[in-house]
């Protein structure tokens, strides 16, 4: 159980790292927005997603 619930933070903390650096060059590059603005709500769908499974399996190992 400790062990998936250390699986869920890493992958977490790997997509948290991936969107503080990915989202703002993606609005600084001219027209990548428009092009990429379905991937960023996607990825942040799926970080507020991960979260909420990450606190839901916390109060079990707990």
């Amino acid at each position: 159980m400790v062990t998936i619930l250390q699986l869920l933070v890493s992958i977490l903390i790997l997509l948290s790292f991936a969107l503080v650096v990915g989202v703002p060059v993606i609005l600084v590059s001219p027209g990548e927005w428009e092009r990429s603005k379905n991937l960023v709500y996607a990825s942040a769908g799926l970080w507020f997603g991960l979260v909420i499974v990450t606190a839901a399996f916390n109060s079990f190992v707990i």
